[in-house]
This record gives C-alpha cells, sequence and structure tokens, in this order.
C-alpha cells in the first residue's frame, strides 16, 4: 500500500477527459458554477513518479506548479528542469530530517503538521537567510491512517508556529477519506473553510489564511465549490501511473 499523502484518487478514464486543456477547462468551470474568479483557483500538478520530460511538457502547456512528494525524486527534476519558470510544491510527508532539502528545493510546503517540524524547517531556512512558505496539513477526518493536526487543536498549533521568524503560514491543506462519490467529500473541505475562517479571525501575527491545498483528480471540482486556492491534479493530468 502506498503512504497517504502520496496517492491520487482513482479515476475513470471514460468519465475524465484526458491531456492538459481539459483539466483547465474543467478547473475553471468549476470555479464559475461556485461563483468565483478562476483565477483564484491554481492546479498543482502532481508530478511524483513522472518523468522529466513528461514534467517539461506540462510546463510548456501552462502547467508551471507542480507537487512533488519524494525529497529525492524531487531534486533530481528541480535540477534537470532549472532552464524552465516553474513552482515547486512539496505535498507528501515531511520528515524532520529531510527539513533541510525541502526548504533548499520548495516554495511552498503543505504538509506542516507539528511544532517540531515547523521549527527545524525554521533553522534550515535561517540558515540559507530564507523565509519558507508553509501550509499546516489538517486531519478533518480524525483518521488515523492520516497525518495532520486535529481541527481542535489546529489554531493553537498554527499560534505556536507564528512566532518563528523564518516561517510564513499561508494556509491549510487537507485530505478527505477516498469515496467513491465526491460528493460525499464536500463536508470535510467545508470544515476546512470554516477552520480557516475562524483562524483568520484571531488575527495572528505571520499568518495568512490566503490558501486552502484541498481537492485531487477525483474530487477537485467539489473543493472548488468549497473554496479551495490549490487543487493537487495528478492522474487527470498525467493519466494513471504504474
Amino acid at each position: 500500500m502506498m503512504p497517504e499523502n502520496e496517492m491520487e484518487q482513482p479515476v475513470n478514464p471514460s468519465e475524465t477527459p484526458s491531456g492538459f486543456h481539459p483539466v483547465r477547462e474543467r478547473v475553471r468551470k468549476a470555479a464559475v458554477e461556485a461563483n468565483r474568479d478562476p483565477s483564484g483557483v491554481q492546479i498543482v500538478a502532481v508530478s511524483k513518479t513522472i518523468p522529466a520530460d513528461r514534467v517539461e511538457s506540462a510546463i510548456e502547456e501552462g502547467f508551471d506548479t507542480l507537487g512533488e512528494n519524494y525529497i529525492q525524486e524531487a531534486r533530481e527534476k528541480v535540477v534537470s528542469l532549472s532552464h524552465l519558470s516553474a513552482s515547486w510544491h512539496f505535498i507528501g510527508h515531511l520528515q524532520s530530517n529531510k527539513a533541510k532539502y525541502a526548504v533548499q528545493l520548495f516554495d511552498l510546503i503543505h504538509s506542516v503538521d507539528s511544532l517540531k517540524l515547523a521549527r527545524e524547517i525554521n533553522r534550515q531556512a535561517k540558515r540559507i537567510e530564507k523565509t519558507q512558505d508553509i501550509l499546516v496539513q489538517v486531519n478533518v477526518s480524525g483518521e488515523k491512517s492520516k497525518s495532520g493536526v486535529s481541527v481542535e487543536d489546529a489554531p493553537a498549533l498554527v499560534q505556536s508556529i507564528s512566532s518563528l521568524s523564518c516561517v510564513r503560514i499561508k494556509g491549510l491543506m487537507t485530505m478527505p477519506p477516498f469515496f467513491g462519490e465526491p460528493e460525499k467529500a464536500r463536508p470535510y473541505f467545508r470544515t476546512l473553510r470554516e477552520l480557516a475562517l475562524d483562524i483568520a479571525r484571531l488575527n495572528m501575527v505571520n499568518v495568512e489564511m490566503a490558501e486552502l491545498s484541498m481537492g485531487m483528480s477525483g474530487d477537485f471540482e467539489a473543493a472548488i465549490s468549497e473554496g479551495a486556492t490549490l487543487v493537487r491534479i495528478g492522474t487527470a493530468i498525467f493519466g494513471a501511473r504504474t
């Protein structure tokens, strides 16, 4: 079984358009139907296990924000594609001993779920004189198999992290339980949005609730309708992984 945070929800090819442009159109349509500006939803093309040449093609098609789960794999791609303008996001589970590399490679780390990890990211960012943007990962479902701080403990964690000088909280991230029906994930997306609003009302220094990272290939339309600003789409862009 693949580790959580590294699984794309399966997509039925007969129901989902393949290729780059249909995905962009689906995102645009979902935003419009939710009375949102489509420019407020960014596609994070999940490129884990995808060869660099195919990632390069995606970047050339305008998918210039890439999501990676594995540090070593990402290092190789970032180097080989350094001639292209792209933003790299880390979306997998991050261990503290890999924070050094994550800070060097990624513009945004989606999966910070503890003060210990945040402190190590802060320490590594300070060494290279960088302010590292992060999202706090919230386990909205309470599933033991998933990483993330609980909904109840999230405000206190955000408060603790906010005092770190080289880390900047940009929002929240979550993964709902897997459902064959995307609408069943909607309450979990709504919970994250409402949590972000509650945290924003606290007016913490060094904290923004500008980003909500939620939704993958199987449910991103529902996530967009509930306020997602970052949708992590892999299979619907690159096809099924082997």
